[in-house]
């Protein structure tokens, strides 16, 4: 009994002290615990939302200057506890994705996929670490760091964006890979940075950056100025290379998607399905990393992580037969959520083509139109917002669907700008390299930079660059041009040139093929030699008046390029890849010399060995039993035995 009565009082004291300790844990945080490690600190959902009723996050920064990261909890003192709180201020980071559908005049679909990712911190502050992040992924944002990266820009390309059939895209991209990146001016060694870069770029993304050295990498002097702030004009942090012959596949695309807030598994990504988007006519997938502006005034910074995706279905070739087109049909899949961490999550599509719907009847019906301003012109969209619950009607599922009602007998307008690239000559000794630049602007004339990149093994002739328009010599404004060197580095030219209306610009410059060694060839040399894309940059007359404030609040897919000008809007054209013959030996001859010389060594070593090892011995032939019988007759008449 006494024992029973000493379990209660010990039971009771036991209740009495967690009472006190729960009590005094809701008035009051202890500094200690502030500052406890974040592995004993619970999940970050639940985190965040504790931390919205029981914590207040002290406005400006901590002691020593420096602000507050994501997930890092302010040192409240006895007094600041039973302030009243304040409301809480805007996240430091946050997600907004978006897919954009044009459909072609040609009946292919073209599809654009944004995914933003902006973080309100300092990445590259000398002497603070940011061990903590929500949002921005950790890889990334380790890379910045490490190699002290001012911009990133990255992208994987599986064709070639027919521009006389499908307009100009959101997001231009050359065939292959294509990676420039902006270094700090802190940075030393930036050739040693560019090439450890390369080699952790090419395990994150699973693709043969690796294979890019000096031979393939360049510093433009005027191409490839920053899209963020800070316009920098030192070329030396610049770098610039591109893999024509990259193969772009499902190892190339899996980490691109676990690099989004809720990788696959919520919201727009779920329509990333592999089978479907490499079974299409053009796809393309990039990274972009660029420091932005908070505000109108940038007074502050963030960094900007959009990773893009855009995909031309051809409805036609995969068996449809028709220009009618859901989403189900191109993915195979259907919206029935957005990604619980984005802030934005919508569809759009384009219907400046069918104002009053007499071209084409769009499934399910939204009022909801919005305008933007896209390659200067404006363009009306119908967008259907994902974090709006009636966007998925009663079977909790979005599936948007256009059924045309008659043939567009209606022409798809030039663009003002495109270009063509091609190879001429004959033999495998010379030949000539043209490439034919398009102003179909009817009455304006505007200045464009072209940039050529020519592998080291076809020499240039550079005496023999000539430039003509309408016949008449265009002499340019600005010409840079970088010889090669064997094996060390490939050609650099760059030239400024000014397009008068309605013309066409040809640039042509005479090359002569070097002869590889034998162990330089590809293992399929007779395939031939890709020549990376010429780039074309311009400020295009605009339509319209174009935005210049880049903070307003614009959709992703009009707002990557910053705009200075109203009257203008940046433009970046790529033309195709060349495929080059060179020299080749007859790597068959080095077959048939080890079958010949193998078959010789083996008959004639053979024959000697053997007549050097092997014994003759002489034997009496034994009598059989022919001559035993032969023998007994001969016996038997007295005539003498064989």
């Amino acid at each position: 009994r006494k024992l029973s009565v000493t379990r209660k009082m010990a039971a009771c004291r036991c209740a009495v002290i967690l009472l006190v300790v729960l009590i005094w844990g809701d008035f009051s945080l202890a500094p200690a615990e502030s500052k406890r490690p974040e592995a004993d600190a619970p999940p970050q959902p639940a985190r965040d939302a504790a931390d919205s009723f029981v914590k207040t996050e002290v406005p400006g920064a901590h002691d020593d200057g420096v602000p507050a990261q994501a997930g890092e909890e302010p040192v409240l003192g006895e007094a600041e506890t039973l302030q009243p709180r304040e409301p809480e201020p805007r996240p430091q980071d946050e997600f907004q994705e978006e897919l954009v559908i044009r459909p072609l005049l040609s009946g292919d679909i073209y599809s654009s996929f944004q995914f933003r990712t902006r973080w309100d911190t300092d990445l590259l502050h000398q002497g603070k670490k940011v061990s903590h992040y929500r949002l921005f992924p950790k890889s990334l944002g380790q890379v910045i760091s490490k190699f002290s990266v001012r911009e990133l820009h990255i992208s994987f390309t599986q064709g070639y964006w027919r521009t006389l059939q499908w307009g100009q895209p959101f997001l231009p991209a050359p065939p292959g890979a294509e990676l420039w990146v902006w270094f700090q001016d802190s940075v030393t060694d930036v050739d040693g940075a560019w090439k450890e870069l390369t080699n952790v770029l090419s395990g994150i993304f699973c693709a043969s950056l690796n294979f890019i050295d000096s031979t393939n990498t360049v510093q433009p002097s005027a191409s490839f100025k920053p899209l963020g702030i800070g316009n920098v004009t030192d070329q030396r942090f610049l770098r610039y290379a591109v893999l024509p012959r990259e193969i772009v596949c499902t190892e190339n695309l899996t980490p691109w998607k676990k690099l989004l807030p809720c990788g696959s598994k919520a919201g727009l990504a779920v329509l990333l399905k592999s089978e479907k988007l490499f079974h299409s006519s053009f796809h393309s997938q990039a990274v972009h990393i660029r420091p932005v502006c908070q505000d109108g005034q940038c007074s502050r910074t963030s960094w900007e992580l959009r990773q893009t995706l855009s995909v031309v279905f051809d409805l036609y070739a995969s068996g449809q037969n028709k220009k009618e087109w859901s989403l189900f049909k191109m993915f195979s899949r259907t919206l029935t959520e957005p990604c619980p961490l984005a802030s934005s999550s919508k569809v759009y599509v384009d219907v400046t083509d069918n104002p009053q719907g007499e071209l084409f009847e769009l499934s399910p019906a939204t009022s909801t139109l919005s305008q933007a301003v896209v390659l200067g012109d404006r363009r009306t969209y119908s967008v259907y917002d994902l974090r709006d619950p009636e966007s998925f009607g009663i079977l909790r599922s979005l599936n948007v669907l256009l059924k045309w009602k008659g043939q567009d007998n209606g022409d798809m307008l030039r663009p003002l700008l495109h270009a063509e690239r091609y190879v001429g000559g004959y033999g495998l000794q010379t030949g000539d390299i043209h490439t034919l630049i398009y102003n179909h602007h009817p009455f304006r004339a505007f200045p464009v930079l072209l940039l050529e990149t020519v592998p080291w093994y076809l020499r240039l002739y550079i005496h023999t660059l000539s430039v003509t328009s309408k016949g008449h010599e265009n002499k340019p404004s600005y010409i840079h041009y970088q010889p090669s060197k064997d094996r060390l580095r490939p050609h650099l030219l760059e030239m400024l040139l000014q397009l008068p209306p309605n013309s066409v610009t040809k640039v042509t410059v005479q090359f002569e093929r070097a002869l590889l060694k034998w162990t330089e060839y590809t293992p399929d040399p007779n395939h031939g030699f890709y020549v990376g894309s010429s780039v074309l940059s311009a400020l295009v007359p605009s339509v319209v008046a174009m935005d210049t404030n880049s903070t307003n609040d614009r959709p992703l897919f009009s707002s990557f390029f910053p705009c200075l000008e109203e009257s203008g809007y940046f433009m970046r054209v790529y033309t195709e890849p060349l495929l080059v013959n060179l020299p080749t030996p007859d790597f068959s001859m080095p077959y048939n010399v080890i079958c010949l010389t193998c078959t010789v060594v083996a008959v004639g070593y053979g024959s000697l060995y053997n007549l050097l090892t092997r014994t003759f011995q002489v034997e009496e032939p034994s009598g059989g039993m022919a001559k035993r019988l032969a023998n007994t007759i001969r016996r038997l008449r007295g005539v003498p035995l064989l």
